[in-house]
């Protein structure tokens, strides 16, 4: 027999103006029958869309259709010029959509929230980033009427696969910036930021722009006599936050009311002295940023006499084995900083990646830290290893005792006398893929290591900002070794160009870019990690259940 079907009633909310003399408790209960009523109604009329033909399981993907980053202050001093430059991979399905990089003011974060298109800014569009124009006043709106703030574009991404490029704000006072990717431009967006400067020497400056968040690690960071090193914090959202600075020290936790309940208003950043904040200098400390509310976006930036300057890259989240990736072939010294705020004492073992696999370096078999403080380590790899670019892994002496930690490393040039430093950190895997902009022609190297099985990777080349032809070439990474992929530059290349790592077979892969500037004594040179850029994420499933107002 055929069912008959069911078809819920129109509902009309009853005039609760007509029971005369009706008391509050009865009016309101007759108006939650009606929602109820309502509520019902539309249940039974608009069932969930059914999932796609051929879908299994109970989760499926889906692209990611906004991504938004932040990049901290340029930190140039006297003299110096900081580059920004934007990227976005092929292979984003969906509208063309819109790529912008904005100065975080609070003009922009607002006019960031409403869908409109940006303000030409009054300065020349870079090449390959055509300014985009404004968006039309609304129709009907009243004469007189507040202005919505319209978003002031410093830079703009016209298509996927050519990267687009420019300067930063070039003053001492120049604030955070904040980049949005929309569309076709979404998945994989990446912005990267350089600094040329002559602090203390000829150093450079770089760093990845991330995500707003409410926790960020940095290991390896002094107060040091020799060391200058500043906090920044970015607010690119439209609500407050306020953050703390978790300082750890060889001797534990670096107590200060000031590093706590620092208030970061919608649209600005602050820059924190970290010296003004240790009561007295500590060698080497790690760093926690946490928003206690909103999100901001974090960086430490480091400055060294006599060493040069450079962002810290930021750890990986704690856990019991970490790798630290991207240790350059020419390096002579390093000095390893690792930390725990546990409540337990980690003990690891150490192993540098090399050309048979990993291996433990003689009389560095292994450092204790402390629950709650730092441990450093100091290598010398000219006479410990000249089997090239390398990588160091801490895991566990006891697996049964596994204490979460977080680690940073700074490596050293050294020629003439001269040092010139940069900052690696605890990596996480490419993943399905991972990008990274302003790589340079002849002056790019790219670092993958293998963690714990054999892998392939296909290493692709962008075209130019101005031109040039892409290039991929397929690389095999033989577990626990670390492979210095050269030789990548486009053809016919013409600006700066971004670089694109995608995992083929096995793995987990940590690739690192080195950028390097040649100098008359000691070269100058940044490295920043290619991290999982999360192009899709997971959609569960859903199925029509009318009774779920019923529970």
């Amino acid at each position: 027999m055929k069912k008959p079907t069911l078809k819920a009633p129109k509902l009309k909310a009853p005039d609760l103006s007509a029971v005369a003399g009706g008391s509050r408790t009865g009016q309101s209960l007759l108006a939650g029958v009606a929602v109820l009523g309502l509520v019902f109604g539309i249940a039974e009329l608009r069932p969930p869309v059914a999932p796609a033909a051929g879908a299994t399981g109970k989760r499926t993907t889906a692209q990611v259709e906004r991504t938004a980053l932040v990049c901290p202050p340029p930190m140039q001093g006297a003299v110096g010029s900081t580059t920004l430059t934007l990227f976005s991979p092929e292979g984003g399905s969906g509208s063309t959509g819109t790529g912008l990089l904005a100065d975080a003011t609070r003009d922009n974060v607002i006019a960031a929230q409403t869908p409109v298109q940006p303000a030409a800014s009054g300065a020349p569009a870079p090449s390959g980033s055509p300014a985009a124009q404004p968006a039309p006043q609304p129709s009907g709106q009243p004469s007189g009427a507040p202005v919505a703030p319209v978003l002031d574009a410093r830079l703009t991404l016209a298509k996927p696969g050519v990267p687009a490029a420019g300067p930063a704000a070039n003053n001492d006072t120049a604030p955070g910036s904040f980049a949005l990717a929309t569309g076709n431009l979404a998945p994989g967006f990446t912005v990267s930021q350089t600094t040329s400067s002559e602090q203390g020497g000829s150093a450079l400056s770089g760093t990845r722009c991330a995500p707003s968040g409410t926790s960020f690690w940095f290991s390896g960071a002094s107060t040091g006599p020799n060391r200058v090193d500043y906090v920044t914090l970015v607010n690119a959202d439209t609500v407050p936050a306020v953050v703390d600075l978790r300082m750890y020290g060889d001797k534990g936790l670096v107590e200060n009311e000031l590093a706590a309940g620092i208030a970061v208003a919608p649209g600005t950043f602050k820059t924190l002295l970290l010296s003004g904040l240790s009561k007295g200098p500590v060698n080497d400390l790690a760093v926690h940023v946490v928003a206690r509310s909103g999100r901001v976006g974090a960086g430490l930036h480091a400055l060294e006499t006599g060493k040069g300057a450079d962002w810290l890259e930021p750890s990986a989240d704690p856990a019991p084995s970490v790798t630290v990736p991207g240790i350059p072939a020419d390096v002579t010294t390093a000095h390893l900083v690792v930390a725990t705020d546990s409540s337990d004492d980690a003990d690891l073992k150490v192993q540098l990646s090399g050309k048979n696999g990993w291996f433990t370096p003689a009389g560095k078999e292994s450092i204790h830290v402390k629950a709650g403080m730092t441990a450093a380590l100091d290598f010398q790899f000219a006479a410990e290893t000249r089997e090239g670019a390398s990588a160091i892994r801490l895991t566990p002496t006891d697996p049964k005792h596994a204490t979460p930690v977080v680690a940073g490393l700074r490596v050293d040039r050294e020629n003439k006398g001269k040092t010139e430093a940069a900052w690696l950190a605890a990596g996480t895997p490419v993943g399905a893929r991972a990008s990274l902009a302003d790589n340079r022609g002849g002056q790019t190297a790219l670092i993958l290591t293998a963690v714990d099985t054999d892998a392939k990777v296909k290493v692709t080349s962008s075209a130019g900002t101005n031109g040039g032809t892409p290039a991929t070439k397929d690389v095999a990474v033989p577990a626990g070794t670390t492979v210095t992929v050269d030789g990548i530059d486009p053809a016919g290349l013409n600006g700066p160009y971004a670089l694109t790592v995608q995992t083929v077979s096995g793995g987990p892969v940590l690739a690192t870019r080195q950028l390097t500037v040649p100098a008359k004594d000691v070269p100058a040179f940044t490295t920043q990690q290619l991290r999982d850029d999360h192009a899709t994420v997971e959609v569960p499933q859903v199925a029509a259940d009318p009774g779920v107002v019923l529970k």
